[in-house]
């Protein structure tokens, strides 16, 4: 199988919009939200491209916000789920597209660009940088681009050693030096540690302003999460917010959140 034909196979059968509505899901979720309002607000954004949007749980919302969004997608099947949530009412262009070639946006068209999927399953450097160099191309000066990351220490703990995966992991020689995930198309995500961003961002003329644990440590814990009352659901939050910036916990969180401001 192709790599485009195993990511349609995975997101035909896998319900992306019931796990961002799960409790656990919400904290990435309104995380991720929290910190695009604040760099819309900052730039006075109205125009967002989201590449790579999915079922539309971030432009969907956005656009009914008042933003004017382009969303992008590569799969037919993400696309017809996010046309499903629409009522023709929102500012939304919704584009079957590829995170490797915008060349049907001309530079700097929109105010701020979100890359919130295409890095979860891009496997070499080249794709990984042109993705990230087209998402900044587009992008106007001084708007902002943000890139979300699947992470590797987490997938370690909890995939391979949490929930019995070890020896498939080793079976399978997905593991590089020092515990470093080697992924394949095959395993549908590519896994980052916190130098792996660096590198990438060193690539294009961009100044990071903040790199973000968008779920922190709820993932190890999903069962605990979801059973919260709603009290102790917003502590969980107001703690949540209090350390997702912390340089000591980003690279224990499952996704991360890189905010980036185009030089």
């Amino acid at each position: 199988m192709t790599e485009i034909e195993i990511l349609k196979q995975h997101y035909e059968t896998f319900d992306e919009e019931s796990r961002l509505l799960s409790r656990h899901g919400q904290v990435e979720y309104l995380t991720t939200m929290k910190y695009i309002h604040a760099c819309a607000k900052e730039v006075n954004a109205k125009s967002i491209v989201e590449v790579g949007a999915g079922t539309g749980r971030y432009s969907v919302a956005l656009a009914k916000e008042g933003f004017n969004v382009t969303a992008v997608e590569l799969i037919e099947h993400n696309l017809e789920v996010l046309r499903s949530m629409l009522n023709s009412s929102e500012p939304i262009t919704a584009l079957q597209g590829n995170a490797l070639d915008l060349s049907q946006f001309a530079d700097g068209s929109f105010d701020m660009t979100l890359l919130l999927g295409p890095m979860y399953h891009l496997f070499t450097f080249e794709n990984k940088k042109k993705a990230l160099s087209e998402a900044v191309r587009v992008t106007k000066q001084d708007g902002y681009i943000m890139v979300a990351y699947c992470m590797n220490e987490p997938t370690i703990i909890n995939f391979g050693f949490r929930h019995g995966n070890l020896q498939y992991i080793l079976n399978n020689n997905l593991l590089l030096d020092e515990w470093h995930c080697k992924s394949e198309p095959k395993e549908i995500f590519e896994l980052y540690r916190t130098e792996d961003i660096a590198e990438l961002d060193a690539t294009v003329n961009v100044t990071r302003e903040k790199l973000i644990a968008t779920d922190g440590a709820t993932n190890y814990m999903r069962d605990i999460i979801d059973g919260m009352d709603n009290f102790t659901f917003e502590k969980w939050m107001e703690y949540h917010f209090a350390i997702c910036e912390r340089h000591d916990l980003i690279g224990a969180s499952h996704h991360t959140l890189d905010i980036l401001r185009k030089n």
